[in-house]
């Protein structure tokens, strides 16, 4: 498939997840994918991501739909009167939550490339009363953020399923100011996928076959300019919840995988925090 053919994909996609509320929900937590599951499962994915009970209370009911594959927030250290980015920020969940860190004199940009997302985000920023946050359309390998205008970039699960990974890297360096911190949860590749996998236009869309070999990852940051690149938490990607998941049966589907070789991912694919830092 061409990019823009993945990117079609990938927006009609997350324009159904924002439009029935439902996203990947099992007791795993793998975060990737739409499911048809309730608001309580989704806090209790959020929970295995690393979120805290008063994250979710925080936010305005229908901004968590269990998206994610880690905690970016709690890496970020933001500070009051920071400006924050948002990379990929569906329905606000992260952005929410970057907005009581940083106050009223702080500011946090949420950017999406989905349409149908960046309108529920907008309902739920309203519903909160949020007045230091906003959100643009527009695609994270083309910023529509001014240059050297924010202090820390956030983003969770989404940079795996951008196709020019190494622009989204060089534009996220644009828009930091010097010193400004890099704070991302993705997911990454361990050892090649099988060939089908990797093929898959389900499993692209799943946060798999998107994924790139971690040190390729590591060495994509650093070739953009970032300083102090390190991963600092990996852990295995949970693919049980792939077997209840419509994502994963329409990979099944496609080719022709048993229950069993779709556990097997799981060998294949890491979750990540990775941070880096733009020099002063």
């Amino acid at each position: 498939m061409t990019d823009d053919e993945l990117k079609r994909m990938v927006r009609k996609n997350y324009g159904q997840i924002a439009r029935s509320g439902s996203s990947c929900c099992c007791p795993s937590g793998c975060g990737c994918g739409p499911s048809c599951q309730t608001a309580p499962v989704h806090d209790e994915i959020s929970r295995k991501l690393g979120y805290a009970d008063e994250d979710l209370k925080a936010v305005p009911a229908g901004a968590n739909l269990g998206l994610g594959c880690g905690n970016p927030i709690a890496l970020a250290s933001l500070q009051p009167g920071e400006t924050v980015l948002d990379l990929g920020s569906g329905p606000g969940f992260d952005c929410f939550l970057a907005a009581g860190r940083v106050g009223p004199e702080g500011k946090v940009i949420g950017v999406d490339m989905t349409a149908e997302m960046l309108a529920r985000a907008r309902e739920n920023a309203k519903a909160g009363g949020y007045s230091n946050v906003e959100f643009r359309l527009g695609e994270i390998e083309h910023l529509p953020v001014a240059d050297a205008s924010v202090d820390a970039i956030i983003s969770n699960c989404v940079i795996n399923l951008a196709p020019d990974k190494a622009q989204v890297f060089r534009e996220a360096y644009r828009v930091l100011k010097p010193g400004g911190r890099l704070m991302i949860s993705d997911t990454v590749m361990l050892k090649p996928l099988p060939e089908p996998v990797r093929r898959s236009a389900g499993a692209y869309v799943g946060c798999l076959a998107g994924a790139i070999e971690k040190q390729t990852y590591i060495d994509l940051v650093k070739a953009a300019g970032f300083a102090d690149v390190q991963i600092l938490e990996e852990s295995p990607v949970s693919i049980d919840c792939m077997l209840n998941d419509p994502a994963a049966t329409a990979i099944m589907e496609e080719m022709q995988l048993s229950p069993e070789t779709v556990e097997r991912i799981g060998e294949f694919i890491a979750s990540v925090k990775l941070t880096g830092t733009k020099p002063n």
